[in-house]
Order: structure tokens, then sequence, then C-alpha cells
């Protein structure tokens, strides 16, 4: 037996130890059957194919030999440690499987086989079963419901997985919760000549989760790149937590991932924006904002973004030069550059030099630079070498189209030359299919990256570039949160049952929290709503409270901009009698009387408690905006200034409070602190189930916020 390596005593959460799923000095199999074709074999076959380099077991009852290997009744009848157990057996037989592992020692699990939460109450059990026995025995399990797990490492070379074949070496580290996605993937990669590091499929997550396997990764010295794809996203804070100390800090590893779910299932039936916006699309698209994760929507995509930043250095800025042989590429690619946020820059003069004294007059010296369709390898290799020296430069494209004239694999092997001499990273577009293909492994067999076509390049870099902001956000120190009064908001939450707020509730709790809640009282008589009104000064606004009446507007309970005593008493009585009329079973608790708030920029700030996320937080334009453009944000509770400036600057709004053609800047600072507000509260009291503040009118800079209306909703 080899010598057994010595495990990483770090832990993934559960306290189960990793490096026994990963780089097993020993595997057994369990339900092997002798019939090519059925997962049971093939998953065997498999690693004894692969070329793993430990002792493989078969356990296969009633067997003696499995691929000419001596086949073993029970796990138990196997002497030695096992590392690894891959168990393939029906789903009802799981459990037993799993407990006679527990017995044997073994701390790595892979349960491949389906039929449990997948189907319903009875695998649910099932799954729940084999939890409680993982957690009993200390097993660190992957599964189930799931592909298995490949290890490309030459040292280890384990293709745990009914995979058809073992994936090329690579850098790259994939996780998919979908087993079925995993072979696509597989056939894509290969044809594509993509390795990787480590390939797993984890299914159900009843062991080992996204996060697990994501801290396991920040540590291997195998990966550089980890790709992920989602179906569901149980612990949005979890998955924060973890990513941050994946990309960022240390040792810094980018994350792409694909979430499934994007269009709207619609949010739970919720009256207030912030729930009908509030989908867990939206969600996700927050939590990876938040965790640093690049998000992206097609395979090719999170391939295209893969090898780029597996293969190539990290850029230190966006400024892209093109080097092409034809100028409508060379055009596509710039606009398409421009519209993903890259920048084409100026050449400095001595670039300009070096072109013109390289390129023959009918070139295009300017970025893109044409070298023309008759350019042979020396005037591509001199043009790239040009580019890529200017200081303005942080990366290149080249782009080639097959003429009659062009020394395809001679032009390649240029480019590879060029690439070798310079730190900055380098992608090929060499247009084409068959006529290119020579030229494309070249480029591919010295590690530089190649796209059918130069749009896939620049997205791939300005994906990139999306990696290279975040690493540059500093991080934060601790903050001290501003002073509320709890127990003041508490003593109205807290006496309250399930429902809507009053208006008048509603404002005290925000007022507890410091929001900038304008004067008001609620009155019971225009005597007393007079009074008020010269207490505070007109213009005055009235709006009815009751317990029935959500939406003030649609039956005449709000009157704005009374001038005076006069108006106010007139507005009173005719608005409890309309009141009164139209909704006859509603109770008006009185009639709130407040100042006028001046005109100002409308904004909505909302909050949702999601039984998967918890406390939710939005952001964007209020008012009817928020319906028609529904152009808002979204951040988990609670959040820090930076989260919360990073949600005002996310909508595309911001640049109306950022003060457009000339009109002066909102208080931005003054929608920052009632964000950060908002977050403590809803954070404070998880009752709270909808939440929002629509609108709040935002003045001129250092002016500060009112808050114009307000709606609470409390769970039991």
């Amino acid at each position: 037996m080899p010598n057994r390596t010595k495990y990483s005593v770090e832990k993934i959460p559960g306290g189960y130890p990793r490096d026994r799923i990963f780089n097993p000095v020993s595997v057994a199999v369990m339900g092997v059957t002798q019939t090519p074709g059925t997962v049971p074999y093939d998953i065997f076959y498999n690693i004894l194919a692969s070329g793993y380099k430990g002792v493989l077991y078969p356990v296969a009852p009633g067997k003696r030999a499995i691929s000419a290997v001596p086949a073993y009744r029970y796990l138990t009848d196997i002497e030695g440690e096992i590392d690894l157990a891959v168990i393939v057996y029906p789903a009802r037989q799981c459990e037993k499987a799993l407990e006679m592992c527990g017995q044997k020692g073994v701390k790595g699990v892979i349960i491949i086989s389906a039929g449990f939460r997948e189907v319903g109450p009875e695998g649910l059990r099932r799954e729940q079963r084999i939890k409680e026995i993982c957690a009993e025995y200390d097993i660190s399990l992957v599964g189930p419901n799931c592909l298995g797990v490949i290890n490309t490492d030459p040292k280890i070379m384990l293709n745990a997985s009914f995979a058809r074949q073992m994936p090329a070496e690579g850098r790259i580290a994939f996780l998919s919760q979908s087993g079925a996605l995993c072979t696509a993937v597989l056939d894509y990669a290969r044809s594509k000549n993509i390795g990787f590091s480590k390939f797993v499929s984890f299914g159900n997550k009843a062991g080992v989760t996204e996060m697990g396997l994501l801290d396991y990764l920040h540590q291997d010295e195998k990966t550089d790149v980890v790709l992920l794809y989602l179906e569901e996203l149980r612990d949005g804070r979890a998955l924060i937590e973890t990513a941050r100390r994946v990309t960022r800090g240390d040792n810094p590893k980018p994350i792409l991932a694909i979430k499934s779910g994007r269009t709207s299932q619609g949010a739970d039936a919720a009256s207030s924006h912030t729930g009908s916006l509030a989908g867990e699309d939206a969600i996700c698209e927050a939590i990876f904002s938040e965790a640093g994760i690049i998000r992206v929507t097609t395979i090719e995509e999170l391939f295209d973004t893969a090898i780029l930043l597996s293969s190539q250095p990290m850029p230190k800025g966006n400024r892209l030069a093109i080097v092409t042989n034809a100028g409508g590429p060379g055009v596509m690619a710039t606009d398409a550059a421009v519209n993903a946020g890259l920048e084409i820059p100026r050449f400095q003069p001595e670039t300009t030099k070096k072109l013109a004294d390289a390129l023959p007059a009918a070139a295009n010296i300017k970025n893109p630079v044409d070298v023309i369709g008759d350019a042979r390898s020396d005037r591509y290799e001199s043009a790239i070498s040009a580019v890529l020296d200017d200081p303005n430069v942080d990366q290149a494209l080249v782009i080639l189209t097959p003429q009659s004239m062009t020394d395809i694999e001679e032009i390649a092997r240029g480019v590879v030359r060029v690439h070798e001499q310079t730190d900055k990273p380098m992608a090929c577009s060499f247009i084409g299919a068959a006529d290119v293909a020579v030229g494309v492994d070249i480029l591919q067999d010295a590690h530089i990256p190649h796209y059918i076509m130069p749009e896939w390049a620049c997205g791939a870099m300005a994906d990139i570039q999306r990696i290279r902001k975040w690493r540059a956000q500093p991080v934060e120190a601790d903050y001290q949160p501003p002073a509320v009064d709890r127990r003041a908001a508490a003593a109205i939450i807290d006496d309250l049952t399930a429902d809507y707020l009053d208006e008048d509730q509603a404002l005290a709790v925000l007022k507890a929290y410091g929001f900038p809640v304008p004067e008001y009282k609620l009155c019971r008589s225009a005597d007393e709503a007079v009074e008020f009104a010269e207490k505070i000064g007109y213009p005055a606004v009235l709006r009815v409270v009751s317990p029935q009446i959500i939406h003030k507007f649609d039956v005449k309970g709000v009157a704005l901009d009374l001038a005076d005593a006069g108006c106010v008493r007139k507005a009173y009585d005719e608005m409890v009698a309309h009141v009164g009329r139209v909704v006859p079973e509603a109770e008006i608790k009185g009639i709130l009387v407040r100042g006028m708030i001046p005109a100002g920029h409308e904004v909505i700030l909302g909050a949702k408690h999601d039984a998967a996320f918890g406390a939710t937080l939005m952001f964007g334009l209020g008012g009817l905006f928020v319906e028609i453009f529904r152009d808002v944000t979204f951040a988990l509770a609670p959040i820090t200034p930076a989260a919360a400036a990073r949600m005002i600057h996310q909508v595309k709004a911001v640049k109306l409070l950022q003060g457009a053609r000339g009109t002066e800047p909102a208080d931005i600072a003054g929608i920052e602190d009632c964000l950060l507000r908002l977050s403590l509260l809803v954070t404070d009291f998880e009752r709270i189930v909808e939440l929002d503040i629509n609108p709040l009118l935002v003045g001129p800079s250092g002016t500060g916020c009112s808050v114009a209306d307000v709606r609470i909703r409390l769970s039991e």
C-alpha cells in the first residue's frame, strides 16, 4: 500500500476533513455491478481506467471480481483503512451502506444515487437520515444525486464519476449542482481543449456545500479560477462570507457563476413594491455582487472568461489595443469593447512612429490598428509589439481573417513569440473554422486564449475588469452604527398582531430609528387638525389613517398643499365623508396632519424578510417611477457604509441624483444614512416582512431627506 499522505486538519463547515474526498489513498466503490453501461459499473471502471494512483476496492455482493479486480461482499471485509467510499446502491440501501462506512471509519463519502429530496417526502426523509449518519460518524459527504468528483492532479488521477472521459489537467475548477449539466460541460471543454484541476458535482448538498468547496479550492495550489453552477441558493449570507475570503485579500481567486432561474417567478403575493420586485433572481444578483462573484449567463461566457483568467495576467486597467488585418472586424470589435465598458486609448507618439515605420502607408496606425489584408507575420509581430509596449495600453486583442495571402500558421507563431516577451494579457480571434484551425491549435498550445468572434473576447475582458475593480475596493474597517431607540420601536411592534401598521405607528417606528420624519399628529377632529396645522405652519397635508385602507390615493384619502385653516377644515370634513361613503367598512382612526415636504428627488427604500435569505434591502427611483422603470438594486442586511453607497451607484438613476446637465446634486449622503438605519431596523425586527418608504424625498446636497410615505407589514 502506498505511503499515507498527511491530511490537512482544516475543516469545512460541519467539521469534516476535506482531503479524503479529493486526495484519497484508497477508494471503495460500493454497489458495483458487472454490466458495462450502467452507473455502478462505469463509476468503478472510470476510477480504474483513469490511472488512479491509489488502491481501488470493488464492493459487490455475490461477485468474485469486477474487471479482474477481486471484489468484497461487505465494506467491512476490506483490511486496512478506506479514505473514500463511492456509494452507487439504490437510494433505499444507501442508509445501510453509509452506516457501514461510519463503522469502518471512512471519512469521505460520495453518494451518486438519486432518489432523495428531489423525489418527494420519502426521499427527503432518506436524505435527512443520511445527514444524521454523517454527523454521527464525522463523515464528509458529497451528494447525493450527483455525477461525482474528478481530480486531474497527476499524483492522484481520480475520476470518481460516471463522466464518459477523464478531462485534461488545467487550472480551472468546476462546481455544479447539476450532474446532467456536468456531462455536457465536460464534452464542451474537451472540444475547446480546456482542462480542469477539480470537477465536482455536489447534487443535493446534503453534506458538503458550495461554501465548503470554495474554501477548499481557495487553498488548492492547482486551482486559479473557480466556476460555479447553482440551481438553488440556500444560505446567501454564508456564500457572501465565504466568497469574499476567496475573491479578495490574500491569494485571491476569481469565482464565475451561473445561477439558473433568471426569469421572474413572481415574488410571494405582496402589495409592497419591495415584496413584488424582490424575486429570488434579484436577490441572487445582489448576493453575487456583494460576494465578488461574477455572474454570467451562458456556458460559453463562463469559459470565455475562465480561459482568459487562467492563462493570462490580470490587466492593470481597461485600455485595449486592437490589431487586425481587416477593417470591418476591427470596427466591430471596437464597438463591442466600448459597449462592454472597455477603453480604446490613443497611442503615445512613440508608438505611432513605430507603427508608421513598420506598416505600409495604406495601414491604419490609430487604434484599432489595421495592418491590412496582405499582412504577413513580420507586420503582425511589429504591430502587436508596438502597441503592447505603449504605456497607454493594458491588453491587446489580435484579429485575423483568412485571405489568400495570409500565412495563418506563421502569424500564429509570431503571436506566440510576442506573447512570450510581454507581461500584458493577450487574446486572439482568428475568424473562421477550417482555414484557421492550424493557427488556433498553435495559439491554444501556447495558452493564448482564442475566440471565434472578437466580441466574445471583449465580453471576457469586460468580466475581468469587474474582477479587477472588486479586488481594488478597500476592505472596510468596522464602523459604528448610528444611534437608534430600539426600545421605543419594540414598544410599538411587539404589541401588534400580523398586519400593516397604521401610518402614525409606522412613522413612530422610523422616528425611533432616526429617520428624517417631519413633525406629524394623528387628529380626530377638524378643530384638532387646524390647531396642529397652525402650529407647524402651512402648507399642510392630510392623510386618512385606517387599517382597511392601504392605498390612500385610490379613495381620495390624501389632501396636499393646504394653504390655510379654512382649507384644512374643509379637506378634513370632505375626506371623512368621502371615505365613509366609498369604504363604509373602514374604521377611520383619524386624519394624520403634517407639513408639505418641499419638492425633491423621489427614491424608494424597501425591505423584505425572505425565508431563504433573511432581511433584504431595496433601493431605487421612487414614486411612480418604481412601477414604470423598476430601476432598483438589492442587498442583504446588515450592510456597511460602502455597501449602502454601492446600492445607490448601481441604479441607472444615480446620474439624476449626482446632478445631470448642470442640475444641483441630491443629498446622497442622506440616502446612505437612511439605508444604514433601515438595515438596522429590519435586522433588529424579523417580524417586519415588508417595508416601503416610498417616496423618500431627497433635497439638494447637504439639506437632507424627508420620509413622505411609509408602509410596514408585520408577521405573527
